[in-house]
Order: structure tokens, then sequence, then C-alpha cells
């Protein structure tokens, strides 16, 4: 069958609004964890707990969906785990008890988990070299639509109508994979290999670290890690270091929504600079400036203080999550693209994991959130040192064999 076409910003609105989609729930879960912290009376482990099991199901759903689409196809993994999430969104708003809650935030993880990794693969597959960084940074850029709406349900919806009504409104999505299925067509480097043989899962996993692209492969691992741990760390726990700090729930709902809108001009700033600088000087670059507005974020002892610092963490951090996602699947060629994107972006989830559970821990043992942040800042820039001494630019380079 003839491969539709499709213009790249219809490509990009298509995949970029399931994108936006996966932001709000998860941005939700951040304004969540402080509401149930409340209503069900959550210790500070618990409450890390919540984070935690999201990026467990990530890691799994980003490992096994990433060897999937090197199977079956971008497209057809992309609708299954849209479908995914949705569905467990919106059952999750019928939990009664914390562990029926958490089983449901597992499979939303693996939805989740499992769709990033893999749009980014699809988009950065199906447009041209020369625009191929700037689009798969535009694509993230929908991420932080996906908060703002997180943050403006949460200040508007929550405290009126509870968490459960806001849960339900982002099940919606799952509405959304028909439409996927009529107007999206595959990756066309992916269609254009389906007739040959594929590679075994073991030979894939064996070839990302083969002598070729283990150093592609160690810097990826390294700053996956680095950058999901700081993110996941820092972000779901930001409402409740708000009210740590001594502001009410709503006032820092009112502050999260206003470090939010940073999130924007970060995407549009790194998607302007990547095709000009090139990708790994935008990531050194917006990571380092990550790590230093977390280290002025946890030491903040005023509100003006508080909001520039957290203005800047959302700017510089979503900038290099754009770059992240643009310079993934450019180190490996199609045969094993959506493998060694989806195992990076796996071991990530790792930190994702390890990241809320940390903060809770630190929380409950009366550790300062200077120190906590101290932690992240040094994370970020252990990140940053990996794409500086392991990392090679690949702007303008063709991600093929």
């Amino acid at each position: 069958m003839k491969q539709e076409k499709i213009s790249h910003k219809k490509l990009v609105g298509i995949a970029g609004l399931g994108w936006m989609f996966d932001a709000m729930d998860v941005g939700m879960l951040s304004f969540i964890i402080a509401t149930l912290h409340h209503e069900w009376n959550l210790s500070p482990q618990e409450m890390s707990w919540i984070g935690s099991v999201n990026s467990i199901g990530m890691a799994i759903g980003a490992l096994l969906f990433g060897l999937l689409a090197d199977q079956i196809g971008r497209k057809h993994v992309f609708m299954l785990t849209v479908v995914l999430f949705s569905l467990a969104s919106g059952f999750s708003a019928l939990s009664t008890s914390f562990a029926i809650f958490l089983v449901f935030r597992f499979f939303i993880g693996m939805g989740l988990g499992g769709e990033l990794p893999v749009a980014s693969t699809l988009v950065s597959e199906s447009v041209p070299v020369h625009l191929r960084g700037r689009v798969v940074v535009l694509l993230e850029s929908f991420w932080a639509a996906g908060w703002l709406l997180a943050a403006l349900l949460s200040y508007y919806v929550i405290p009126s109508y509870g968490w459960r009504v806001a849960l339900l409104i982002s099940a919606l999505p799952a509405f959304y994979a028909i439409y996927l299925r009529i107007k999206m067509p595959d990756s066309p480097k992916f269609t254009s290999k389906k007739e040959t043989k594929r590679a075994t899962v073991i030979e894939r996993i064996t070839m990302i670290w083969s002598k070729k692209y283990s150093k592609a492969t160690l810097m990826l691992w390294i700053l996956w890690f680095t950058v999901v741990f700081s993110y996941y760390g820092m972000f779901l726990w930001l409402p409740s270091v708000m009210i740590l700090k001594g502001f009410t729930l709503i006032k820092s709902f009112e502050y999260v929504l206003i470090m939010t809108l940073a999130q924007l001009p970060g995407y549009f700033s790194a998607a302007f600079l990547i095709e000009r600088w090139g990708r790994k000087w935008v990531l050194v670059l917006y990571l380092m400036g990550t790590a230093l507005s977390a280290y002025f974020f946890g030491a903040a002892d005023s509100l003006w203080y508080l909001l520039t610092a957290g203005i800047f963490l959302s700017f510089f951090n979503l900038g290099a999550w754009g770059a992240l996602y643009a310079y993934t699947p450019e180190q490996y060629p199609t045969v094993i693209r959506g493998t060694g994107t989806g195992m990076a972006a796996a071991f990530g989830r790792i930190g994702g994991i390890l990241g809320p559970l940390f903060v809770g821990y630190c929380v409950a043992a009366n550790l300062t959130i200077s120190t906590i942040f101290l932690y992240f800042t040094a994370s970020i820039i252990l990140g940053a040192l990996a794409v500086f001494f392991l990392g090679t630019e690949t702007k303008n380079t063709v991600i093929d064999e």
C-alpha cells in the first residue's frame, strides 16, 4: 500500500497532541500528590511512592514498547500507548485506596513511558535532516502546553471539584486514538524496510552495545538517568516543596502555574538554537542552566527569589528535554532506533523511580530543601559532563546505516 503523505506541521500537531495529554497527566500528578497528602493522610514516603510507581511503569513501558516499535511499527505502538495511559488514568479516578491508586499509576506509567520515545522516533524519521532537530524540539514543546493545562485544571478544578474529576478529564485522549489511526501514517524509514528481515531482540540489544554504538549508548544512559532523576525528583514534588516552604495549597498551585509558563519559551529558544549551535552544545548549555537554577531554587528564602529561580528552572530544564529528545534518536540507524531510544529512556526511568523516593525519604529525615536540591544540581552537572566528553554532534547527519 502506498504510504500516505502528511505535512510536517500536521505530523507534529497529531503526535504533539498525544504528547500534550501525556504531560497533562504527569503535571496533574504533582498537584494530586499534594492533595492526597491531606485527603488520605499520606506520609512523605507514601507520597514519594506515587511518583516512583509511575516511573517503574514508564521504565517497563519504554523498554517493552521501544522493542515493539522496531517490530510492528511506530504508529501502532504510539496508538496503543495513548489508549493504555488514557484508560488507566480514567479508571484511577475510581480508586478507593492508596494501593489501588498505585496499581493504576503503574499502568499509566507504562503508557507514558512507551509513547514518548516512540513519538520522537516517528517524527525524527519523518522530516528532512535540516529541520529534524527543530521539529522534534517543537514536538516536545507540547509537553509545556500539557503542563500548563495541568496547572490550570489543578488550580480551578481540584479545589472545587476534587482530584477525581481532574483525572476523568485526563482520560479523554482515549478517544483521540481513533483519530490517530485514521490520520497518521507510519514512519517512512520503517515502512521502506518493512519487507526486510527484522533483527531479533537479542541482536538489537547486542548491536546498541557494539563497538560502533557503545560510546553513544553509555552517554545516553548517563544523560537520561541524571535528567530523569532530577526532573521527577524536583517537578513531581514542586507543589509539595512550596507547601514545605510555608505556602498554602492554593498559593502553591498558583505559584507553580506561574513557573510553568516559562516552559514554552524554554522549548522555543532551544528549537531556535538547536539548528544553529547543534544538539550537543544546546544540551550542555541548558543542562548547566538547569543546574544553577536548581541550586538557587533550593536556597531561595523569599517569594521573589523562589519564583525567579523556579521560572529559570522551568525554562532551562524543559529546553534541555527538547534537545534530549532530538538528540537521542539520531544516535542509531533505523533497524535499532526504537530499541536504542527505548532502552535509554527505560534506564532513565530508573532515575525517575529513585528521584521521588529520594525526596520523600530526605524530607522524612528532616534534610533541608537546599540540601536536597544540591543533590539534584550535582546530578544535572554529571549529565552535562557526559554529553560534553562522550557526545558527538549529530546536526545535519543522515540517521541511517
